[in-house]
């Protein structure tokens, strides 16, 4: 289909009423930008999933940061996880007490500080899905090799298979996914079609070009009701993924159960450092509390896909960029952040 005929297909559909979920928060940022609520029927709804990695980061994992900093530990993080609520105060509160939080771009500059700074004791807040995994593998395979003994890493490490599973087993109301597109690059098209068949529903792996996402809303709408997964991400993502990505993972880190925010364990859902390389490991297994610090956020809906983020009652009203209630505002790939910095209001 060309670019106008896409348009006018998903623009003329009259079909029954079908939800679309994107699961990648930069989807949902991508899909803001390129205005494309506009260009859709009003019977093809769009809803942001579980997709951004410090939104799905339970309290618990946040309090531990902090704990650990308070015994005299560096924290080196991403600039979006030190505003993360823990159950009593977020990193960036608790920096402002005099802990030490250290923000970077690379996990790699944790190799440089922790050289400059022998005698003192660095953790990398390790947060991410699939697509960072590989690249925490690597930071471990480099503090090896150069014998650096000051590093560590606490671990929050996710795998999207489980969380889509658990979405759908909730009772979600959900016709189809548009799969993450980073994500796929390591993962392969692969881990979708169990679910995909499992819960007849179709997927589509989708860059993050207007065109292309129109283009996997087009294959979705017109598979609706089949266990199918579409590739429209061809010239990134392979049906068999990264080979050497997969293997570099696989050799460091293990599956087990993991906690998601406002989502409770789910199983298989996590990665975490294998058994002989739990020296670099700062404590990262059994982080299972999860509480919500102001009780009227409705952030684990949001990410169901069981309400849009105008509907929580605290959406730009008390929660703000500026003053997040819920970790769905605070990072720009978070639900609830996307909807407000881009003006997203298709209910």
């Amino acid at each position: 289909m060309t670019l106008d005929q896409m348009k006018a297909y998903l623009q003329g559909y009259d079909g029954k009423e079908i939800n679309i979920m994107e699961v990648c928060g930069s989807h949902t940022a991508a899909i803001a930008k390129n205005g494309i609520p506009g260009m859709l029927s009003p019977r093809i709804h769009l809803l942001s999933g579980p997709g951004c990695p410090v939104c799905v980061t339970p309290s618990a994992y946040v309090d531990k940061l902090i704990e650990l900093a308070d015994s005299g530990k560096v924290i080196v993080t991403f600039g979006d996880m030190i505003r993360i609520p823990g159950s009593k105060e977020s990193l960036s509160e608790a920096k402002g007490r005099g802990i030490r939080v250290e923000m970077v771009y690379s996990p790699f500059d944790i190799i440089s500080m922790a050289k400059a700074a022998a005698d003192d004791e660095f953790v990398f807040a390790a947060v991410g899905f699939e697509t960072t995994t590989p690249i925490y593998a690597l930071l471990i395979e480099h503090l090896i090799k150069e014998e650096i003994k000051n590093v560590k890493l606490l671990t929050a490490l996710k795998t999207m298979p489980g969380v889509i599973d658990h979405v759908m087993a909730s009772g979600a109301d959900i016709d189809g996914f548009i799969a993450p597109g980073h994500v796929s690059v390591v993962t392969g098209t692969g881990i979708y079609k169990p679910i995909a068949e499992k819960y007849s529903i179709p997927f589509g792996v989708s860059g993050f070009e207007g065109e292309q996402l129109l283009k996997a809303l087009c294959g979705i709408v017109a598979s609706v009701g089949r266990g199918v997964v579409h590739n429209f991400y061809h010239e990134a993502v392979r049906d068999e993924g990264n080979i050497s990505a997969n293997e570099i993972i696989n050799r460091y880190f293990k599956e087990d159960d993991a906690m998601w925010r406002g989502m409770g364990i789910i199983p298989g859902s996590g990665r975490y450092l294998k058994e002989e390389y739990v020296s670099f490991d700062a404590g990262s297994f059994g982080l299972n509390d999860d509480e919500i610090k102001n009780k009227a956020c409705r952030c684990s809906e949001v990410l169901m896909g069981k309400i849009k983020p105008m509907e929580c009652p605290l959406f730009k009203k008390v929660c703000t960029p500026l003053s997040p209630q819920g970790a769905c505002m605070v990072s720009e790939e978070g639900n609830c952040h996307s909807y407000l910095v881009n003006g997203r209001d298709d209910l």
